[in-house]
């Protein structure tokens, strides 16, 4: 266990079982659950494949376009403006970070996700095509998440977004990205997230609380799988423990964007993220918790089968609202 790991004991109530849906899925992903031990790009080619059939119906939305920036470093990105949005009438953003254990995850898996996030929001999303390990390790990703906020920052206008309200987010391991962003944007000169997003987070490479013993093996997220993902990411020599990596282990969470975290009863990431949203709170930032306890790791891009996804989107849209009220 990391020395720096909080003193906190998280209990947590809910059902003994995974919602039957969430149940479903594990069944029908079976054997993919292990290490994978074939070559890297046939790794994500079935990854695609497997997750394909589990993916909610793609949203009709204003448009998506692609935009490759010329400035050196920065990644592909690809916009998404919701139904309402209006040329002329600039709206608030997301610049999103796909999970997928730092290897895994492509647009394919993630559109209609982010129409549907887009449209029950209002918000324009704007999905980070970050380089992967392990051809690209840490800090390759976290550099290329930084890259894409510079440069959404200095072209809010070709995108259609209020520079004011741009905020940052993702999943799993792109919250892991959005969270230690949010955290060396902090620290510098220049324009602030507007909110944070954090979706079933990763926030603490070492793996040292109780969630991951309890739920180490059987709900989607494994925990041979969850070492192999990190491996890749941040290999033998790497300090886990540091913030940069493991959010949850930074000194001082103050003056960080007003924050929307959710997570699930049934993932092993579970207890960092409730622990993230502790420490946000005693460091004064607003926080809205959204708590799924029938619910397993990754849930929110399987809307095809399990319905809870589309009601965590709208949830979702009602945080960022609640929060808009607070200020």
């Amino acid at each position: 266990m990391s020395t720096h790991s909080p003193a906190l004991r998280l209990v947590h109530t809910g059902p003994d079982e995974p919602h039957p849906t969430a149940q479903r899925v594990i069944e029908l992903l079976g054997n993919t659950l292990a290490p994978p031990d074939a070559d890297i790009r046939a790794v994500r080619h079935r990854y695609n494949l497997n997750r394909r059939q589990f993916l909610a119906e793609m949203q009709p939305v204003e448009s998506v376009f692609h935009i490759l920036p010329a400035e050196r470093g920065a990644p592909r990105l690809t916009v998404i403006r919701p139904r309402k949005f209006r040329q002329g009438d600039p709206l608030p953003a997301i610049v999103y970070l796909h999970g997928g254990g730092w290897v895994l995850g492509s647009l394919a898996t993630y559109e209609p996700f982010c129409r549907a996030l887009a449209n029950a929001t209002g918000q324009i999303v704007i999905w980070v095509e970050y380089r992967l390990a392990p051809e690209a390790p840490y800090p390759a990703a976290l550099n290329d998440t930084l890259a894409a906020w510079r440069w959404v920052q200095q072209n809010y206008r070709e995108l259609g977004a209020d520079p004011a309200r741009i905020s940052i987010g993702g999943d799993s391991a792109g919250g892991n990205l959005a969270a230690a962003a949010a955290l060396v944007l902090r620290d510098q000169t220049g324009i602030q997230p507007w909110r944070q997003l954090l979706l079933y987070p990763c926030l603490d490479m070492s793996a040292s609380l109780a969630s991951h013993r309890k739920l180490a093996d059987g709900y989607l997220l494994t925990a041979p799988l969850y070492a192999w993902y990190r491996d890749q990411y941040a290999p033998a020599g790497v300090a886990r423990d540091d913030w940069r990596l493991s959010p949850l282990f930074a000194d001082d969470l103050a003056r960080l964007p007003p924050t929307v975290l959710l997570y699930a009863g049934f993932d092993p990431l579970r207890d960092e993220a409730a622990a993230y949203a502790m420490k946000l709170t005693l460091a004064g930032v607003p926080v809205e918790p959204l708590y799924f306890a029938d619910m397993i790791h990754g849930f929110l891009t399987m809307g095809g089968v399990i319905p809870a996804a589309g009601a965590a989107t709208a949830r979702i849209a009602d945080a960022l609202a609640a929060l808009e009220q607070q200020a």
